[in-house]
C-alpha cells in the first residue's frame, strides 16, 4: 500500500464547485449518524490494536480517535461562532501537539461520549439552520480564506470519513 493511500485512505477532500442540496443533506446526516459509525468501527478493539499506527510515523488508532473529538468539539464551536458573528476569525490548533498530551492515554470511551454528545448538539443546530445560513463563514488565519458552514459540512463528513479510514487500515495489514 502506498504512503498516499495510507495518509488518504477515501483520498483528499475535494470541495465541489457547486455544493449542491442533495451534497449538503449527505453531509448533514453523517454527521448525524456518525457517533454510530465510529462506534461500530471501535467495537471490539483490543489495546494492541488501539496502540498500532494506520501508517508509518503515523498516529496511533486510539490517537486518531480521540482526534477525532478534539477535532469535531473545534468544528462545532466554529459553526457557533459563524451563526453568531459576522465572519469570526477561529482559532486554529496544532492537533499534533493535542495528540501527545496526557489525555490521549485515556480509554477511547470518553472520546466516543465526546463525539456522541457533541454530534447530537451539532445535528440539532445543523436541523435547525435555514438555507442562508449555510452560506455564513467563518475566516480561517491559516488558509487566509472564508470557510462556509456549507463547506464545512462537507469537509467534516468527509473528516469522518477519512478517520474511519484510518481505524481500519491497521487490520488490513496487521
Amino acid at each position: 500500500m502506498d504512503i498516499e493511500h495510507l495518509k488518504y485512505p477515501i483520498g483528499r477532500f475535494k470541495l465541489p464547485e457547486v455544493v449542491t442540496t442533495d451534497q449538503l443533506e449527505s453531509a448533514i446526516t453523517y454527521i448525524r449518524n456518525y457517533p454510530i459509525l465510529i462506534k461500530n468501527a471501535c467495537e471490539n478493539l483490543d489495546e494492541t490494536y488501539l496502540n498500532l499506527a494506520y501508517r508509518p510515523g503515523g498516529w496511533t488508532v486510539k490517537q486518531v480517535i480521540h482526534h477525532v473529538a478534539d477535532s469535531h468539539m473545534n468544528a462545532f464551536i466554529r459553526f457557533k461562532l459563524a451563526l453568531t458573528e459576522e465572519n469570526p476569525v477561529i482559532k486554529p490548533y496544532l492537533e499534533h501537539e493535542w495528540a501527545v498530551l496526557a489525555d490521549m492515554s485515556l480509554d477511547i470511551s470518553h472520546s466516543l461520549d465526546i463525539i456522541a454528545s457533541v454530534h447530537l448538539k451539532w445535528a440539532t443546530i445543523l436541523d435547525a439552520m435555514k438555507d442562508d445560513e449555510f452560506e455564513r463563514c467563518y475566516f480561517h488565519p491559516e488558509s487566509k480564506s472564508l470557510v462556509s458552514l456549507k463547506e464545512a459540512c462537507l469537509l467534516y463528513h468527509w473528516h469522518g470519513e477519512h478517520h474511519l479510514g484510518h481505524i481500519q487500515l491497521p487490520s488490513s495489514y496487521k
